[in-house]
């Protein structure tokens, strides 16, 4: 199933935009579920879980210092920076959801975004729950500036924990016109439920991702191929309509 338009592209005004690990694949981050991703060269349940910090917090300390270390270094592709073009020209609202803890959207000038799962350039306090800038390299040792307490942690949501912003994603879903996933598997809940959600409060629902996600049936158009082709057409033509 083949789109790169939608029909009626005059009448909506509200555009929510879910983006996952596939979108910053071009920009040298690996994904977790191709077959050189973080899954095939890391147990996930030694270090993103809770469980596994509090077995080994220095290994999943040193883990997350070596991700944020490669997310510094990394640059917006043409997605990302269509995106932000997609928010600054768009006559309408643009919010962008991502599960992407890397600050990429942010670094192609996007400033509309919801992090459900975290930042990677943020440090959080296990015990009263502070966040704060991450320094690269972080530290057990370091304490919490609001606490003072030595309960440092990266600020990811891990695997059996709650991510961020879902009050204010529902109510995004609720009032969308259009959802459009990019770069998702369609394997992580809640965020794939988010098209059904927002389908099931009336808005058309687009795919564009490298090939079929798990839920791809759910969606009423979808488009495949590199991120860095699709997202850019798609932009150009919504603006252009």
């Amino acid at each position: 199933m083949q789109c790169v338009r939608l029909e009626d592209l005059d009448l909506f005004k509200r555009i929510v935009i879910l983006t996952g690990a596939g979108i910053s694949a071009e920009s040298g981050l690996s994904t977790f579920r191709d077959k050189d991703g973080l899954w095939a060269k890391y147990d996930l349940a030694a270090v993103a879980t809770p469980e596994g910090f509090r077995r080994n917090p220095g290994q999943v300390i040193d883990f997350y210092n070596m991700r944020r270390a490669i997310v510094t270094k990394a640059r917006p592709n043409a997605a990302h920076i269509a995106l932000a073009g997609l928010e600054e020209r768009f006559q309408g609202e643009v919010a962008l959801v991502t599960q992407n803890t890397d600050d990429l959207h942010e670094k192609a000038g996007s400033r509309n975004v919801l992090h459900i799962h975290g930042e990677i350039s943020k440090a959080k306090c296990a015990e009263c729950e502070e966040i704060w800038p991450a320094p690269i390299e972080m530290n057990l040792s370091d304490a919490c500036p609001k606490c003072f307490r030595r309960a440092t942690r990266p600020n990811v949501v891990w695997f059996g924990e709650i991510p961020y912003y879902l009050d204010e994603v529902a109510e995004l879903l609720r009032r969308a016109d259009v959802l459009v996933s990019i770069g998702t598997s369609g394997q992580v809940y809640p965020a794939a439920g988010f098209a059904a959600e927002a389908a099931g409060s009336g808005a058309e629902t687009l795919e564009l991702n490298l090939e079929p996600s798990a839920i791809s049936n759910v969606f009423d158009r979808c488009v495949y191929g590199p991120a860095t082709r699709i997202v850019p057409e798609w932009v150009d033509e919504l603006l252009s309509a």
